[in-house]
């Protein structure tokens, strides 16, 4: 039997043609419709929150205007649509949201059982817990009998419960949709810790009247890698989606920003430099995008360490290192494949 062939028979014995597989479909409406809709959070700070204007805010609200701007090459062309983490994968699921930017958690099975594709990771986080600085707790084990304010529907809610069993402690868990309502419950003295990834603990902590009188702790359980999710039925939109955000990466990794983008355009001899930008079409023309695409979302949201630090970075409220965050060549887990 030939490769062809084979390959075919693969693919019809998980219910899928070739033809199935490079659809479009997603992809086609949302050029189509002129306007991506956006599923992020209902509230975090440093990610996606509304400001006084209504205008939302943060690092995966830039995400969204990044990709409506390698997609329409215009970032305002978004409607944000902000989802609960129980609401999260039923609106992507159901067509209600084009793709979901939302402190999303990539796992095995929510890539293999939702049908779903978790894209690439654009953060490294892990699960920790923030407590108040007067119970005097410095490890989690001082945790014992504590009521925990946690997620349902989340990663946080597993680990922190595998966490507890796995040390012979107890804890009370306090679900609540809404991480704002965690927020509220920890600091009026309903649950006596939030058990979260550390970028939303920071987050949730700089909106606090008095940040000073909660702690985070150290220490963390799990690995938390977020990116975008889309669902399974369109390669194309999922190679545009992952294609974005690593060109993010690699203008960080050539030393291209939103201020000088124009200017290397113009003139970098640079190859990489030019493909990334479109003075080169080759990567447009095979993302069925303007050769313009990525230097669109560099224009409107910065490389990805502008994105990262102007959202949550040290100088922000959230105060965050990069941590993982950093590029490879700066001893962090940020790499670009290759764009060629």
């Amino acid at each position: 039997m030939s490769l062809r062939r084979i390959a075919a028979a693969a693919l019809a014995a998980i219910g899928l043609t070739a033809g199935a597989a490079e659809a479009g479909q997603t992809f086609d409406n949302v050029r189509q419709r002129g306007t991506l809709h956006c599923g992020v959070n209902v509230g975090v700070a440093g990610f996606s929150l509304p400001d006084s204007q209504g205008v939302w805010r943060g690092l995966d609200a830039d995400l969204c205007r990044g990709l409506a701007a390698a997609l329409y090459g215009d970032p305002s062309k978004v409607r944000f649509v902000p989802l609960t983490a129980v609401q999260r994968f039923t609106a992507l699921q159901s067509g209600e949201i084009d793709v979901l930017i939302r402190q999303t958690t990539l796992t095995l099975t929510r890539d293999t059982t939702l049908g779903l594709r978790m894209v690439i990771a654009n953060l490294y986080d892990g699960h920790g817990f923030m407590v108040r600085k007067d119970a005097n707790v410095a490890d989690p084990k001082g945790m014992d009998g504590m009521t925990i304010c946690l997620s349902p529907g989340t990663t946080n809610e597993l680990v922190t419960a595998d966490w507890f069993r796995a040390n012979n402690l107890r804890f009370t868990p306090l679900l609540q949709e809404r991480m704002q309502d965690s927020a509220t419950s920890l600091q009026n003295g309903r649950c006596d810790a939030i058990g979260t990834d550390a970028t939303q603990l920071a987050a949730l902590r700089s909106q606090f009247t008095q940040p000073a009188d909660f702690v985070i702790l150290p220490q963390r359980f799990s690995k938390e890698p977020y990116g975008p999710v889309v669902r399974r039925d369109d390669q194309e939109w999922f190679d545009v989606v992952r294609w974005t955000v690593s060109a993010l990466i690699q203008a960080e990794e050539l030393g291209v920003t939103s201020q000088n983008a124009e200017q290397l355009r113009r003139s970098s001899p640079n190859p990489e430099i030019r493909r990334l930008l479109g003075s080169d079409p080759l990567l447009g023309n095979a993302l069925k995008l303007d050769p313009a695409w990525a230097y669109n979302a560099i224009r409107a949201i910065g490389n990805y360490g502008e994105l990262f630090d102007r959202n949550i970075g040290p100088s922000t409220p959230i105060g965050l290192d990069r941590g993982l965050n950093r590029l490879w060549t700066d001893g962090g887990l940020m790499y670009s494949w290759p764009m060629r």
